[in-house]
């Protein structure tokens, strides 16, 4: 299965990198086994979230910038709402990152 390496940058990715970088630094860890902890952490992502989640959520703003590079489209919206069966949530300012699913099966 390819991984996108998106999820890296969500705030439990980056707690994992930090986590990981000092344990590196300390020598707790090996370099090469933290990469594979890394690699793991992208497929175990993209799993939960093609397999696990079901909810669906309605995204409504004003389209502040877009761009589609290298087949990722990354949206800009402010004053987002987002909107799933039971609440709406208000968003001052959101980015979306978007990646075409049929390029994970190549």
């Amino acid at each position: 299965m390819a991984t996108f390496e998106l999820y890296r940058r969500s705030t439990i990715g980056m707690c994992l990198t930090e986590t990981l970088d000092e344990m590196v630094s300390s020598g707790t860890l090996s370099p090469e086994l933290a990469i594979q902890v890394l690699v793991q952490f992208d497929k175990s992502m993209t799993d939960a979230l093609e397999n696990q989640v079901k909810s669906k959520v309605i995204v409504k703003g004003h389209l502040h910038t877009y761009r589609f590079c290298d087949n990722v489209w990354t949206f800009i919206l402010t004053d987002a709402s987002f909107k799933n069966e039971e609440t709406t949530e208000q968003v001052g300012k959101v980015k979306i990152v978007a990646c075409d699913s049929k390029l994970l099966s190549q």
